[in-house]
């Protein structure tokens, strides 16, 4: 016999967690390189578009497939489809998605807390730009070090996790969330307020067409779709988990709204953060992924109490990443408390496993660097991520779409009557042949992408 479903305490509980999974690198890294590399403003306005007409769809999809079952994606597909047929078998796939998604996040979120530390302590204070750069270098190419901050972002989260779904996981996603908005708007009002910080607030927040052709209008369309897309993690049920944890007293597309608009909140604030602060000091907005871990500690050293301020910055890093750890993890736990395992010994078994299974990544930067799977300066970390950002996340949310919109899947009637179950805005009915039809098509194009945009470069030399 089944046990009772967990249920989350609150609204508030719901949206933080679910936006917390959305919240995360993605957002505060990538969003402002990005960003940058495409002309400021009017790429923000491309990237506002799709997270509407792409992410949110799949977003209400897998939030129904995870509260109409009351069950993790793992088992959540066989309880809704239609007998003989086979959707169960990308549940398993994509629990393992989220293992992967670990072996290569907890070793990222590790270099925020080792950052943390390393602020708070003063060991930047000083340095010149190549004394910054030298730092983050040394730190890739120690393999203890590295296993150390790994250790603990895995840790944190599991350790969140264990104490249980409601007071441990919501309760301290939310003071987490709330924590990381407070310390956001505090770094955004020292970033507008520097000197110079003017030409960072023109360069983001007014639209310049003739710079985004200039980077490429294709290229801008086809990052705009693919940061709208992963920075919601869809395709891998981390958001469905969240699903089937609440009642159903609001509808989905609404609710996904909320999610959807303090993910994009978190974005654009730091953008404020960041371009402002890179403009005052005469530093190249799109800097790539070192902006973070090289760029923005010279700018700290170079700013009066940059200690104070860099630390308040990867604490708000270290929370974004944290949130995103908890709610994945519990989404991996759940998956092993559905087949009946209790929370504790589910958590036990699985930090042995996420440790081990992060090995390969910690080790790719300095044992292993001779491992170049993708092409020269690739490395496991590439790997990982291009298993689960090029491939899962868009053929799972094509799954995804399929199985809600077919008549041999769950099917429109079913999807619609979950969806639009209890107070708020209703899918529209409008949508249905573009969710059929159009979405799978988008969800493709972005598939065939980010295969080409890999492979296509090795063939060529």
């Amino acid at each position: 016999m089944m046990q009772e479903r967990e249920r989350l305490g609150s609204r508030l509980g719901f949206i933080f967690l679910s936006a917390g999974c959305a919240i995360g690198l993605g957002n505060v890294w990538r969003f402002p390189f990005i960003t940058g590399q495409y002309g400021g403003a009017a790429f923000v306005l491309l990237y506002i578009l799709f997270l509407l007409i792409f992410g949110l769809p799949i977003m209400v999809m897998e939030f129904s497939i995870g509260r109409a079952s009351q069950q993790n994606i793992g088992m959540a597909m066989k309880t809704l489809e239609p007998k003989g047929s086979k959707w169960h078998i990308y549940g398993p796939i994509a629990i393992g998605g989220n293992y992967v998604l670990m072996m290569f996040y907890t070793t990222v979120s590790g270099w925020l807390f080792a950052y943390f530390a390393a602020m708070a302590k003063g060991d930047l204070v000083g340095l010149d730009p190549a004394g910054v750069g030298a730092y983050f270098g040394g730190m890739l190419g120690n393999p203890v070090t590295m296993i150390f901050w790994m250790v603990v972002s895995t840790l944190l989260g599991l350790g969140i996790v264990a104490i249980g779904l409601q007071k441990g996981v919501e309760k301290i996603t939310k003071y987490m969330m709330g924590s990381l908005l407070a310390v956001m708007l505090v770094l955004v009002v020292k970033s507008v307020s520097l000197p110079g910080a003017g030409e960072g607030l023109k360069f983001y927040l007014l639209p310049d067409f003739g710079r985004l052709y200039d980077a490429g209008l294709w290229n801008a369309i086809y990052a705009a779709m693919g940061q709208a897309f992963f920075t919601l993690s869809l395709g891998i049920g981390s958001m469905a988990i969240f699903g089937s944890y609440i009642g159903k007293a609001r509808t989905l597309t609404g609710e996904s709204i909320n999610i959807v608009a303090l993910d994009t909140f978190v974005a654009l604030m730091s953008g404020l953060i960041i371009f402002p602060a890179s403009f005052a000091f005469n530093v190249s907005p799109d800097a790539g992924p070192s902006l973070i871990f090289i760029t923005l500690p010279n700018i700290f050293n170079a700013m009066q109490g940059g200690r104070l301020w860099g630390t308040l910055f990867f604490v708000f890093m270290s929370f974004a990443a944290l949130s995103t750890l908890v709610a994945v993890f519990e989404n991996i736990i759940s998956y092993w408390i559905d087949r009946g395992w209790s929370r504790r010994k589910a958590v036990a078994v699985n930090i042995v496993a996420i440790i081990l299974l992060s090995l390969p990544c910690v080790l790719g930067f300095n044992v292993l660097s001779g491992f170049q799977p993708l092409g020269p300066e690739s490395g496991v970390l590439d790997l990982e991520d291009f298993i689960v950002s090029s491939t899962l996340l868009p053929l799972g949310s094509l799954v995804f779409l399929l199985f809600c919109c077919s008549k041999r899947g769950w099917g429109w009637k079913n999807f619609i009557a979950e969806a639009d179950a209890g107070k708020g805005m209703k899918f529209p009915t409008w949508a249905r042949s573009y969710v059929t039809y159009i979405l799978p098509a988008l969800v493709i194009f972005v598939f065939i992408m980010g295969y080409w945009n890999i492979f296509a470069p090795l063939f060529s030399k």
